[in-house]
């Protein structure tokens, strides 16, 4: 792979990890800043009040979904990229500015909530732009490869994010964490969000789009879309169990290992911090060797190694004493996951033509997620409330069991050719014979 290629896959790529830091460092910092913009008097509600801020993000993404898919579609997948990228460098500044209430009242708290809604419109909006691109601009046979790059930057932003937290930790005092130090993860995604900027600038648009002949009035429009609607609940299924899997064995993890498993919080960090490096490197093999099999037997083996081992791998983590085993049933855990994280975001970028191809990505996946993804940690924690926290086990598996029939069912999309795709293409069930037309 040449080196053009490679600058294509981080530039869109890089996006994911700022992203994905910000959304990180606003979940785990949320200790040290929820008293800052909320009266003082009960930890609990400045808490709950500041998670109340953070869940809104997840309702933005579906219209982030559709806002920048729209965009990506009729002014470019290049116009979307610079879009998401600008939607976090300001989210990012307002958080890190915003006055605290015995300054300005609720007013902080107010620009938190706008922060966090631009933020919810620029995650949502990402994924599916940075997809789009990433399948588009690669070889066609090495598409696995360079979209696999996609969660290898998102898992990088929460090992980036875990990693100054550390660091930050370790060097400052919990009064000044407390005081100002919370600010600093903020103006660091800021300052990183610039650099993805200025590299975005001077992108190229993919070849894919700039060919395309197709300028319909109805493109990126909800219109075209529902032409295609059973490619976009297609997406919806296919995500559904693996965005479960991925939030539980990534986000929740740490919490689960402290919470339930009664390790230390140290302990916990470390076991998430590296299972998530081996995580990362997984994922270009996988991407790699969907190129030579096919995507259909990596998502079979995600969904069928999920639907069975989710209960039993859950069970034994909550009874794990020391970082050794946590360690090794979380990576067992993860490499099933990376049959799902490594090719999704070609898989569902192939179903769709190019000029509905962002938005057909974005907002089925940014319903999915919000649905499923973005409600995992609420959902375990409900179950564990209520004494019943093998359910949440149970609730993983079924959604991995219903993303598997959909697996299963689907047809093949490796030798997709991106420019000529139409609907219903790699997407019906049957007898395994593809009616896709390959790259010529």
């Amino acid at each position: 792979m040449g080196r053009q290629h490679w600058k294509k896959i981080w530039v869109g790529s890089a996006g994911n990890m700022v992203e994905w830091f910000d959304w990180f460092v606003y979940a785990s910092f949320a200790t040290y800043f929820a008293g800052a913009f909320f009266p003082s008097g009960n930890p609990t509600a400045q808490l709950m009040n500041t998670a109340g801020i953070f869940a809104v993000g997840f309702f933005m993404r579906p219209v982030g979904g559709w806002l920048l898919g729209r965009v990506g579609d009729r002014k470019g997948r290049k116009a979307a990229l610079t879009l998401t990228v600008t939607l976090m460098s300001a989210s990012a500044v307002l958080i890190a500015v915003a006055p605290t209430y015995g300054v300005a009242g609720y007013g902080g708290a107010l620009v938190l909530l706008v922060a966090r809604l631009l933020q919810g419109l620029s995650v949502g909006g990402e994924y599916a732009a940075s997809a789009t691109y990433l399948t588009e601009a690669s070889d066609p046979a090495r598409r696995g490869f360079a979209s696999s790059f996609q969660y290898v930057s998102m898992t990088a932003g929460q090992i980036v994010g875990l990693g100054l937290q550390i660091i930050l930790q370790r060097t400052m005092s919990d009064d000044a964490l407390h005081s100002y130090g919370w600010r600093i993860p903020f103006i660091v995604g800021a300052l990183g969000a610039a650099v993805v900027f200025y590299l975005r600038r001077s992108m190229l648009e993919t070849e894919v789009y700039a060919e395309d002949t197709s300028h319909s009035a109805e493109r990126g429009t909800l219109r075209a879309l529902w032409q295609h609607k059973r490619e976009a609940f297609l997406v919806i299924a296919l995500t559904m169990g693996g965005t479960v899997a991925y939030y539980t064995y990534t986000t929740y993890l740490t919490k689960y290992l402290s919470n339930s498993a009664g390790l230390s919080k140290q302990t916990a960090t470390l076991v998430s911090f590296t299972a998530l490096i081996v995580f990362a490197c997984l994922q270009p093999l996988a991407g790699a060797l969907s190129d030579r099999i096919g995507r259909r037997p990596l998502l079979i083996t995600f969904a069928v190694g999920s639907t069975f081992l989710t209960v039993p791998i859950m069970t034994l983590l909550k009874h794990v004493d020391g970082y050794w085993p946590a360690l090794g049933l979380a990576l067992l855990a993860l490499v099933v996951v990376t049959g799902y994280t490594s090719i999704n975001a070609c898989v569902k970028a192939e179903l769709f033509p190019t000029g509905i191809r962002a938005l057909g990505v974005a907002l089925p996946y940014a319903i999915a997620n919000a649905l499923f993804g973005g409600t995992a940690e609420y959902v375990a924690l409900w179950f564990k409330k209520g004494g019943m926290e093998s359910g949440f086990y149970w609730y993983v598996a079924a959604c991995a069991a219903v993303s598997l029939v959909v697996y299963v069912s689907m047809r093949e999309t490796k030798d997709l050719d991106l420019a000529r795709v139409k609907a219903g293409e790699g997407t019906g069930a049957g007898d395994g014979e593809s009616s896709l037309t390959t790259a010529s």
